[in-house]
């Protein structure tokens, strides 16, 4: 049923960090929306592995806000998100379509840790 994962770092400075992790690690730019202007989210490939990095003004406040989180693609976001909840997580946000064209759920885990679960519409 998933058929993919990816970690997520959230960050008030995105420039920053995109700049720490494409320049210290190797990281290369797969993926930013939007598009044209200030990114909300970049994702570089890093060794192989994508990580995401989105922003978040609230990120610097870490003792009241998540800094990480899991990105997890599936078949059918619905019928997943149904299936977590049905082994402990509990629904942040239900699914829905989204402007970048994937159906997301916002869940978080049995230890509160932030899962999205999605699958893309095209």
């Amino acid at each position: 049923m998933f058929t993919g994962l990816s970690p997520i770092l959230s960050t008030a400075d995105l420039p920053r960090l995109v700049t720490f992790y494409s320049k210290g690690l190797g990281g290369t730019e797969a993926y930013r929306f939007p598009e044209e202007g200030d990114p909300a989210y970049v994702a570089l490939t890093v060794a192989g592995v994508e990580l995401g990095i989105a922003a978040d003004p609230d990120a610097a406040d870490s003792a009241t806000k998540q800094r990480f989180s899991l990105w997890v693609y599936t078949e059918n976001c619905d019928q997943a998100a149904e299936q977590l909840v049905g082994f402990g997580a509990t629904v942040k946000n239900p699914p829905a379509d989204q402007p970048w064209g994937e159906r997301v759920a916002d869940l978080y885990d049995p230890d509160g840790n932030w899962l999205h679960v999605a699958h893309r519409l095209s």
